[in-house]
């Protein structure tokens, strides 16, 4: 692999500096003249695909000549192969996430089932964020609400455990839903593993869309325990068995294959395009997504090679087969990397008629649909923030809202919160939380002044200053952070308003929004949902404080109760934790319990005990 740059920013120099390309495969970042990166392409032949941007006359797309009038600089990766140029690609994608590329998000915002199949008895949780850990993941689901409904239905089928193996050893009685009839109790009496792990493989058929075959099969069973005139076990397996027809009658038939496949259709229109996912398998549709992009170049063909190329590369579960809505220019290619992650063949296939047409074509309806929504959803966001520069008189559109919010207990271990709203829609991954100095009293107004000052400096968001700086509280907390605004020279730069609760005993009825150079608080009037809409920021930025202020509480009382006692580190602590369950159960342990436990010697026993028992 061989890299070449060019930090110069002339469009002459920049036609020049072609002569210097190589005509191989490869992967090219243009940057602007910050040096910030925003767009990483592939090509078979680099010097080819460059000289198509800067040719002179060559007509462009509207983003594409957007693109090239923000371009300061390239640099070219040369690849020993068009197949290492797209893994490449998608690497620096990852890493970067350049403006004007596709760039999916992570399904860490999205729930998942879990199953760890090492363990002696597996049971499903939820999670946020996969690993590669051998455990079984199925989803990402919509919403929490769909991961608990699938979750809960299974809970009561299939009964698998809901305990923690590290609790078995210390139930004497069966727990709470084996009593309920949830579970089969392996945490209190002996379960053959391998009749549990049969149980197992039904979950994981059904997570996979298998459900006529579970059919088939506990339906054969069944019968067998009937003619066995094992007539309990059969009405446990007839219950399952109604309770899966039901779950399948509410699933909608696409195919009559009963195949596994995935459909994948996108729409593009002006600098907006969405891809509309369709999960089928056994010929039922499981699910739907969609995924919204905004400034992405290229056609719809190439975004949905992108597409395509990030979304499996993610975990997912690679298909048979994937039907798609326009065929990707590195069909090979994508096939290739899609075999190596399948571990087998999946078809990537444009049909043009009879049923996967049809099935192209309902996820083409919901990708209008999707970015109809999504135009008209937005159009509601920027009249909201148009009417809220207008009602507080700021000199911007409130396209970026930054909201800060302090919390103490007592003074101590005082925290600060920072949560962003962009073009009023929370964004995650721009959130904050700031360590602020102890002055063993509560000191909101100089607090407040440090995590501004803080913020503001900061290199790393200086690219990102806020249209509005939203800070809780009243005239106290407003004038603290326009003083540190004047510091800053930052005064004619940010608008700033303060929030603060309404206060009952004076007979105040909702919320006040305080601006500089204003005596009175705003009124809104009838336009009360700018209001519901400020409030709505500061209740995530108080809750996001809030949070983080217990989790640094609850810390500090772990370090102050057992990292103070001598000979007790992080490991043993969490040893003595894990095996207890907690710092009550541990104070009332003997001293023969504590020196069960490897490497408590009787002498540290001692020294537990000594410790919390005199708290």
């Amino acid at each position: 692999m061989e890299t070449t740059s060019n930090p110069t920013h002339s469009r002459e120099t920049l036609v020049e500096q072609l002569t210097h390309v190589a005509s191989l495969p490869g992967v090219y970042l243009m940057r602007d003249d910050q040096g910030a990166i925003l767009y990483v392409g592939k090509a078979r032949n680099l010097k080819k695909r460059l000289q198509s941007y800067f040719q002179a006359g060559r007509p462009h797309d509207p983003k594409t000549a957007m693109l090239l009038t923000k371009v300061a600089s390239y640099e070219t990766i040369l690849t020993h192969s068009e197949k290492e140029a797209l893994i490449l690609e998608s690497n620096l994608i990852k890493r970067h996430r350049p403006r004007y590329n596709v760039v999916l998000k992570d399904d860490k915002r999205y729930p998942s089932l879990r199953l760890n199949v090492n363990d002696r008895y597996p049971n499903l949780t939820i999670v946020r964020k996969p690993q590669h850990d051998g455990a079984l993941y199925f989803g990402p689901y919509a919403s929490a609400g769909a991961v608990r409904q699938s979750l809960k239905f299974i809970n009561k089928t299939f009964k698998l455990c809901k305990c923690r193996c590290e609790s078995f050893k210390k139930r004497a009685r069966p727990c709470l839903n084996y009593q309920m009839d949830l579970c089969m109790g392996p945490c209190f009496q002996e379960i053959d593993p391998k009749a549990y792990r049969e149980v197992v493989k039904e979950v994981v058929a059904f997570l996979r869309g298998r459900t006529p075959d579970l059919i088939r099969k506990i339906k054969k069973q069944m019968t067998a325990a009937a003619e066995n005139q094992n007539f309990e076990q059969a009405a446990r397996l007839r219950d399952k068995m109604f309770a899966l027809e039901r779950t399948l009658e509410r699933q909608v038939s696409v195919t009559n294959d009963f195949s596994d496949r995935d459909v994948v259709g996108g729409v593009l229109d002006e600098n907006v395009s969405v891809v509309t996912l369709l999960r089928v398998r056994g010929g039922f549709l499981l699910g739907t997504r969609h995924f919204v992009f905004e400034d992405a170049l290229g056609s719809i063909s190439e975004q949905l090679g992108a597409f395509i190329e990030q979304y499996y590369g993610q975990d997912h579960l690679v298909p048979k087969e994937l039907l798609v809505s326009h065929m990707p220019p590195d069909q090979d290619l994508l096939e290739e990397l899609l075999y190596e992650k399948r571990g087998g063949r999946s078809a990537i296939i444009a049909p043009q008629r009879g049923d996967k047409q049809k099935l192209v074509e309902v996820a083409l309806q919901n990708a209008r649909q999707a970015l109809e929504d999504h135009r008209r959803l937005g159009q509601d966001q920027r009249d909201l923030l148009q009417r809220l520069q207008n009602r507080l008189h700021l000199r911007r559109l409130p396209a970026r809202i930054e909201c800060f919010d302090n919390s103490n207990l007592s003074g101590t271990e005082p925290v600060a919160a920072m949560v962003v709203f962009e073009n009023g829609v929370p964004q995650p991954s721009a959130y904050r939380k700031f360590k602020l100095k102890a002055f063993g009293k509560p000191d909101d107004y100089a607090h407040m002044a440090e995590v501004l000052q803080r913020r503001l400096l900061n290199e790393e968001m200086a690219g990102h200053p806020p249209d509005l700086l939203l800070v809780d509280g009243g005239r106290g907390q407003l004038n603290v952070a326009l003083k540190v605004l004047g510091i800053l020279n930052l005064t004619d730069k940010v608008d700033v308003a303060g929030i603060a609760k309404k206060d009952l005993s004076a007979g105040e009825d909702q919320d006040r929004i305080y601006l500089a150079g204003r005596v009175n608080p705003v009124q809104f009037g009838r336009e009360q949902d700018l209001l519901r809409f400020l409030q709505r920021i500061r209740d995530e930025a108080h809750r996001f404080a809030i949070t983080f202020q217990r989790l640094r509480r609850k810390k500090t009382v772990l370090r102050s109760r057992l990292d103070e006692i001598e000979g007790i580190g992080p490991k043993r602590r969490a040893q003595l934790l894990s095996h207890f369950g907690g710092l009550q159960r541990i104070r009332a342990a003997s001293l023969e319990e504590l020196q069960a436990l490897p490497g408590i010697s009787p002498q540290l026993a001692q020294n537990i005990k000594k410790a919390l028992v005199s708290e």
